[in-house]
């Protein structure tokens, strides 16, 4: 079994040094090392694939071992959804192709990042996207449907007791907007866990991660 340095070490050179300033507390650090790296030529979208994601599934591993603490896993969250909110300028596409996103995190669930992901490289592809944050529930939902009228609803869960809560709510949207439902993509954890997961809470589409979750939209077709 790999012990906590050699998991760590596997990571990309820039997400190692990302991981260390945040687990340093030095938010000015990380922002830097993010900087230099699209000065240096890396794209956002390869930002988000091979620093922000890595180093969020290390941070959440270290706290499930009990390496970091809780409020050591929270500021480093923090801090990364601050930088990618300074880098959202950077991603609204100018060109728009007429289609919407409604984005969320689901119940009490408070680890989002995965999902923001999501609805940043929509963004990028020149969706309209509105993302309604942690801890919606389905009244929010509805009324987002009911709002932006979206081609895709993208919901999310992290902690694998929020599942029966993602069943709840697309249950009660089947039965309560009938043919006017729109596709609708889950993704998080559990569901990549458990490939067959999301058919059992009634989703259309299942995404393992931001870049699959475009892809499959584009294809317009379940998996």
């Amino acid at each position: 079994m790999q012990d906590d340095h050699d998991t760590t070490c596997q990571l990309p050179e820039t997400a190692r040094a990302y991981l260390a300033a945040l687990l340093a507390s030095d938010r000015t650090g990380a922002h830097r090392i993010v900087i230099e790296a699209l000065d240096n030529g890396l794209s956002i979208r390869d930002l988000y694939i091979s620093v922000f994601q890595p180093v969020q599934y290390e941070v959440g591993r270290l706290w499930l071992l009990n390496k970091v603490s809780i409020a050591e896993e929270h500021f480093c969250t923090a801090a990364t959804q601050a930088i990618m909110a300074d880098l959202y300028p950077q991603i609204i596409s100018s060109r728009r192709i007429g289609k919407t996103l409604v984005a969320a995190c689901i119940g009490t669930e408070l680890h989002e990042i995965g999902v923001r992901m999501v609805a940043d490289f929509f963004e990028m592809e020149g969706w309209d996207t509105y993302y309604l944050g942690a801890g919606v529930n389905y009244g929010q939902v509805m009324s987002a449907i009911q709002t932006y009228k979206p081609h895709l609803l993208a919901l999310s869960v992290t902690m694998t007791y929020h599942v029966p809560e993602v069943r709840e709510i697309i249950t009660a949207i089947r039965t309560n907007l009938s043919d006017r439902v729109p596709p609708i993509m889950v993704g998080g954890l559990p569901f990549n866990n458990n490939i067959n997961l999301w058919r059992s809470v009634g989703a259309d589409l299942w995404a393992q991660n931001a870049t699959d979750a475009v892809q499959m939209a584009l294809q317009q077709r379940p998996i």
